[in-house]
């Protein structure tokens, strides 16, 4: 029995705690029990059906016939079931590509108008020659298909420091400012950013429902575990923008 939590009197951590993403994934397991449960859901009806056909029970047709119902009846209904939930894992899955496929698009228009506004600002200053190379870095780099979790978080985390490390520039000449192609493709940008944090949210949960139903046994389970089904890392924010979270705005 789970311990009620004291919620007048009990410890509180008055420093706070800060909220990080587990990147452990963890594979989906089934153990004795749940062979158990397969074998007898066909044993139950089965087995005494087959030993009346053999005569070592003797009972009327009628009886014979509704034992092998039993024994028919819930390994056919049980053998939908699995068919079911692979077909819910199949979809799920081609739903996590196709939300992932969607913030790869956004960062993509992201890098786009990156590139337009660091050759504009190279035009009218000395635009520092490491800026330059990460923006190209991340023209060339294309989109991130290898981890649906952690690879594309490195990615965002790179786009945003291009685009920090051109704020001085900016502030520093602020007839920039006014550029209206500069304007526009920083507003652009922060549009693109709102879409990246919507489209963040509905990936996390979809990930989120893969997660837990390769843990909903049994079916689900029973199908995860003997398909070699595994969690998947949500999408995170980087450390660089949890401390840059923290700091006083005004």
């Amino acid at each position: 029995m789970v311990k009620q939590i004291d919620r007048r009197n009990g410890p509180v951590a008055s420093e706070g705690n800060d909220v990080n993403v587990i990147m452990v994934e963890n594979y989906a397991e089934i153990g004795v029990g749940s062979t158990i449960f397969e074998i007898c859901i066909f044993a139950v009806g089965f087995v005494p059906a087959l030993l009346m056909t053999l005569g070592a029970i003797a009972v009327t047709s009628n009886v014979m016939i509704v034992f092998w119902l039993l024994g028919i009846v819930p390994g056919g209904i049980y053998w939908m079931m699995k068919m079911q939930a692979r077909n819910f894992f199949n979809q799920l899955d081609q739903k996590i590509q196709e939300k992932a496929s969607e913030i790869d698009n956004y960062m993509e228009q992201r890098v786009v108008i990156l590139d337009n506004v660091a050759r504009l600002v190279e035009k009218a200053t000395t635009l520092d020659q490491t800026v330059m190379t990460e923006v190209a870095a991340l023209r060339g780099g294309g989109t991130v298909v290898d981890d649906p979790g952690a690879a594309r978080n490195e990615r965002v985390a790179q786009i945003d420091r291009a685009f920090t490390s051109l704020v001085p520039h900016l502030e520093a000449y602020p007839e920039l400012r006014s550029h209206e192609a500069i304007a526009s493709a920083m507003r652009q940008n922060s549009y693109l950013q709102k879409e990246i944090t919507a489209a963040r949210t509905m990936y996390n949960n979809t990930v989120a429902l893969w997660n837990r139903s390769i843990f909903d046994w049994p079916v689900k389970q029973i199908v995860a575990a003997r398909s070699g089904y595994r969690t998947i890392i949500p999408f995170a924010a980087s450390q660089e923008t949890k401390e840059r979270a923290r700091v006083t705005v005004f």
